[in-house]
């Protein structure tokens, strides 16, 4: 096996064994000190809540004109009686998800990528172990955490968004859709798909702080090492973004 070979293994090894150190660090009660708080606070307010108004605007243009495209596109093939559930399927379940951990993983997870390599250079991570302080519970477990939960949230809000958008494109600001759109909801949110969505999206946003503090803790005292370690964990974060994505539609539709 070469050396490149060696090394991706090896940083995938470490993803591997800090998300297992994490898991027992969210299992302890005593991890969830008033610090831990404040700092998942001030992780989730720059990540989620200082752009939501923006990202909310955003969202809501494109997701009107995708959904009026695929309803439209749906209605001349005929299949107009399937085009709330293909929108539904396929923008809500599928992409929105992925897209929202994208985008909070192009904001906050190469930060806290940056972050973590940069307190691997300065030397602050081992000050920390040498004063018998945690890391884990004192840095990374609040950013995992804040960053699980504005995943979450940006998702809940697009997807609201685009239930919304799908309304209107499909009956416009008529009330008698609203008895047919909610049958329509309710054939495709049912209990077994939110389950799914929920968990999909909480693993989403755990990888995108998880992978990014595994490459920062990948960098070493050499400053020129933090850049290379950042965009190393940005790559393996997307591909496992994309992997995730492939391993939900595989568990829901093979």
């Amino acid at each position: 096996m070469n050396a490149a070979a060696l090394a991706w293994l090896r940083a995938w090894l470490g993803v591997v064994r800090l998300a297992f150190v994490l898991v027992a660090a969210a299992t302890s009660a005593s991890s969830y000190s008033a610090r831990l708080r404040t700092t998942a606070l001030k992780q989730f307010y720059f990540t989620a809540a200082q752009v939501l108004l923006p990202f909310a605007l955003f969202s809501a243009l494109p997701r009107l004109i995708i959904t009026t495209i695929t309803i439209q596109t749906a209605r001349e093939y005929g299949l107009g009686t399937f085009a709330l559930e293909l929108v539904f399927r396929v923008l809500v379940l599928e992409m929105l998800p992925l897209l929202t951990a994208l985008f909070v993983a192009l904001r906050s997870g190469s930060a806290i990528g940056t972050e973590v390599a940069l307190m691997r250079v300065s030397g602050e991570l081992d000050d920390m172990q040498a004063a018998d302080i945690d890391p884990v519970e004192r840095e990374f477990l609040p950013r995992v955490l804040a960053s699980a939960i504005s995943v979450f949230s940006l998702t809940v809000i697009s997807v609201s968004i685009a239930v919304l958008a799908a309304y209107f494109s499909m009956y416009g600001f008529s009330p008698w859709g609203f008895s047919e759109f909610t049958r329509s909801v309710g054939l495709v949110f049912n209990p077994p798909q939110l389950a799914g969505f929920a968990l999909k999206t909480l693993i989403f946003g755990v990888a995108v702080a998880v992978i990014p503090i595994a490459a920062g803790l990948g960098a070493t005292r050499e400053l020129k090492s933090a850049p290379v370690a950042v965009l190393g964990g940005m790559v393996r974060l997307f591909f496992a973004l994309g992997l995730i994505e492939l391993a939900s539609l595989a568990v829901e539709y093979v």
